[in-house]
C-alpha cells in the first residue's frame, strides 16, 4: 500500500497556441495548491510559449519536445516517474502520454470549435475528459462529445481574480489594459502581422478618449514593441512587457477598460472581475466564436471586426465545416494581404471602431443601457460579468479534483 506521505510525480502540459492554455494551467495548479493535502510535484512537457505565463507556478523542470517522438517521451515518463498527466487542449500529447502508459486528464476549452474532421486529434479515451461549459454548444460540437468515453462538464477554468466591481460604467476612464495574448500560432506565416495591424490604432484610439496610462501586455518582443509604440500617438505612461498570470489579474483588476483579442480565458477572466471589455479584432477561428459568445451574454456588441475586405466572419465560419485548416487560411491570409497591401485603411477602420466603442462605455450610451441624454454616474453599464456567470467560475477546483480522484 503507498505510504501517504510520499511524493506524486504530474506531468502538464498546454497546447502551443496563444496562452489560454497556460493560463488554464496555472489556474488549476493554484487550485491544488490551495487545497493542501496532496504531495505534488509537477514537471512541464513541451508548453515552450507559455512557459513565462508560468513562472509563479511550482513546475520543477520543463522538457522540450522537438520532435514528439515517442520514445524521447516515454525517456521522460519513466526517469520522472510520471504517475498522472493534466493536458490542456492538446490532443496529440494527450493520446502521446496514455500510449506511454500515463493517465490523463484533459481539459477542452473549445468544445465549439470541433466538427467531425477534428475527433482524430482528441483523446476522446482520456481517463477524465473535462469539458469547460460554452455558452453555445452547435451540433456538430455536441456530435463529437458523444463520442467521449468520460466526459465531465466543469465551469470556466480561471483562477480566482479579487472582487468584482460593479456595472455603473467609469465616466471618464484613465487606465487600460490592453491585450494581445500568446500571437504565435503555428499556422501563422508572420505573427507579427496581427500587432501591426491592431496595436497603432488601438494606442491612438486610447488617446483620443483621454485614457493616460496604458499597459500592452502579449508575446510581443522589445524590438517590435518599441517600434509600434513609437510609430503612433500613446498614452503618456506607456508599459509593455509579458505578465506572469497573477500579474495579468492585478492588472485586470486595477484598469477600467480592457482591450483584448478575444481569447476565451482572458474574456472569462474579465468577467470574474466585472472589468468592461472591448473586443480586438479575432487573431483565429475560435476567437470569431469567443467574441460573439461574448457580446451575446452582454446582450450588446463590444467587439470592433475586421472590415470585409480582410475577412468575412461567417465565411470563416462556413468553411470549418471543411476543416478549421480551411477557415484559418482564408483568416490568417486576409491579414497578411492587409499588413502588406491595405494596412492604412485597416488601420483607420479598428481605430474609428475602438473610438466609438470607447466613447460609448464612457457614457453609458449602450443599445441595452441609458441613452447619452440621460447617464449619470450611477446609471448601469452591461453586465460584463455576463459570460462567466453563464458558465460558471469553480473549473479549475472541479479539473483540479478530478486529477486527485485519479491519484487516489
Amino acid at each position: 500500500m503507498r505510504a501517504k506521505a510520499e511524493t506524486r510525480t504530474v506531468a502538464v502540459a498546454g497546447v502551443e497556441f496563444g496562452w489560454g492554455s497556460s493560463g488554464k494551467l496555472s489556474a488549476v495548479l493554484s487550485a491544488l495548491r490551495g487545497a493542501g493535502g496532496h504531495r505534488l510535484r509537477f514537471i512541464g512537457l513541451a508548453s515552450g510559449l507559455g512557459r513565462s505565463v508560468l513562472a509563479e507556478q511550482p513546475v520543477e523542470r520543463w522538457f522540450d519536445l522537438p520532435d514528439r517522438s515517442n520514445a524521447e517521451l516515454r525517456r521522460i515518463v519513466q526517469a520522472q516517474r510520471v504517475e498522472a498527466a493534466l493536458v490542456v487542449l492538446d490532443g496529440g500529447l494527450a493520446k502521446a502520454l496514455r500510449a506511454c502508459g500515463v493517465p490523463v486528464v484533459f481539459v477542452d476549452s473549445l468544445p465549439f470549435l470541433w466538427t467531425d474532421g477534428d475527433r482524430p486529434g482528441l483523446p476522446l479515451d482520456a481517463e477524465v475528459y473535462c469539458v469547460q461549459r460554452c455558452v453555445e454548444l452547435p451540433r456538430e460540437g455536441a456530435r463529437v462529445l458523444a463520442d467521449v468515453h468520460h466526459l465531465r462538464w466543469v465551469d470556466a477554468v480561471i483562477a480566482d481574480g479579487g472582487v468584482a466591481r460593479g456595472t455603473a460604467p467609469t465616466p471618464h476612464p484613465r487606465r487600460a489594459l490592453l491585450n494581445l495574448g500568446g500571437l504565435r500560432a503555428p499556422q501563422l506565416a508572420d505573427w507579427a502581422d496581427y500587432p501591426r495591424l491592431v496595436l497603432p490604432p488601438a494606442l491612438e484610439a486610447l488617446t483620443a478618449s483621454g485614457i493616460t496610462e496604458v499597459h500592452i501586455a502579449g508575446n510581443l518582443p522589445a524590438w517590435l514593441a518599441a517600434q509600434l509604440v513609437d510609430s503612433c500617438a500613446h498614452p503618456a505612461t506607456t508599459t509593455v512587457g509579458a505578465l506572469p498570470h497573477e500579474d495579468f489579474l492585478g492588472r485586470l483588476a486595477e484598469c477600467d477598460v480592457l482591450l483584448t483579442s478575444p481569447g476565451l480565458t482572458t474574456l472569462l477572466e474579465a468577467g470574474q472581475l466585472g472589468t468592461p471589455t472591448l473586443c480586438l479584432p479575432p487573431q483565429n477561428l475560435s476567437q470569431i466564436f469567443n467574441g460573439r459568445f461574448h457580446s451575446q451574454a452582454l446582450g450588446t456588441d463590444v467587439r470592433v471586426c475586421w472590415p470585409t475586405e480582410v475577412f468575412d466572419e461567417d465565411e470563416a465560419l462556413a468553411l470549418r465545416t471543411h476543416g478549421v485548416g480551411k477557415a484559418l487560411d482564408l483568416i490568417h491570409g486576409g491579414i497578411a494581404r492587409a499588413a502588406d497591401l491595405g494596412r492604412h485603411r485597416t488601420a483607420t477602420a479598428v481605430r474609428q471602431g475602438l473610438v466609438e466603442k470607447l466613447r460609448r462605455l464612457s457614457d453609458g450610451a449602450w443599445p441595452d443601457t441609458p441613452g447619452p441624454d440621460t447617464p449619470g454616474p450611477d446609471a448601469p453599464g452591461p453586465d460584463w460579468a455576463a459570460m462567466t456567470r453563464s458558465v460558471g467560475t469553480a473549473g479549475a477546483a472541479q479539473v483540479a479534483d478530478a486529477l486527485v480522484q485519479l491519484l487516489v
